[in-house]
């Protein structure tokens, strides 16, 4: 990395994770290198290219990851000036509106629904106005909203458990087994998403089943942080 042998450091790391996988100070020192290479990289950009959409975006990522609402937003609203279709910024703009205190769910809404007509392939979007929806009591259009936003994405693991959640909320035990099932089977580690089938089941009459989730539900909130998530 001092000599500026930028494929060569990378190589080296890659060969250090295949030999020592897991190891603590080859993880630690991978996390270094790969920082290091992350603000080379967006140092050059700024040197080459500062006016480019890219270093915008890139400085108002920053702006937003330090909180600095106004500024990000500000940013972000200068790139769509420039570059009115270019995806994810709309999508970003309304997670900042939910971020503010109190939250401006009205414009957020308003900032997904555009960004689904820049990209109506935005999973994260979809996700966001459902979770808006689910959150006030909006069952129909939340179910919707997840719905798409599992079909777009379907390692999108939230989308699952908020799917079957909704589901559960607006009566509908049966069909919220299929999401549910989908999301402890790749996220068995979650007490949220046992409960919210041990529900589904006990509605639906499925004792044996209920009980089973209800088991795997106290066994993960006994391991440890991942289990003392709070039940969504």
């Amino acid at each position: 990395m001092s000599l500026d042998q930028t494929e060569s450091a990378v190589r080296a790391l890659q060969l250090l994770k295949r030999e020592f996988p897991g190891d603590p100070e080859v993880l630690y020192t991978s996390t270094h290198f790969f920082s290091e290479l992350a603000s080379r990289s967006s140092q050059e950009l700024a040197a080459k290219a500062p006016t480019s959409t890219q270093a915008q975006q890139l400085e108002a990522e920053a702006s937003e990851s330090r909180g600095k609402w106004d500024e990000a937003t500000a940013q972000y609203e200068k790139i769509l000036e420039q570059n009115p279709n270019l995806p994810g910024i709309h999508y970003r703009l309304g997670r900042i509106l939910l971020a503010k205190s109190p939250p401006d769910e009205a414009g957020a809404k308003k900032e997904f629904g555009e960004e689904l007509k820049v990209d109506p392939q935005n999973a994260s979007a979809e996700f966001m106005l459902g979770e808006t929806a689910r959150q006030a009591g909006q069952w129909d259009e939340a179910i919707a909203r997840f719905s798409k936003a599992a079909k777009l994405d379907e390692g999108f693991l939230e989308a699952y458990l908020a799917l079957g959640m909704s589901l559960n909320s607006a009566g509908k035990f049966s069909d919220a087994i299929a999401p549910l099932r989908s999301y402890v089977k790749l996220q068995p580690g979650d007490p949220a998403g046992h409960y919210q089938l041990a529900t589904a089941y006990a509605r639906t009459g499925r004792k044996q089943d209920a009980e089973r989730e209800v088991t795997l539900q106290r066994q993960t909130m006994a391991k440890g942080p991942q289990g003392a998530q709070t039940q969504r």
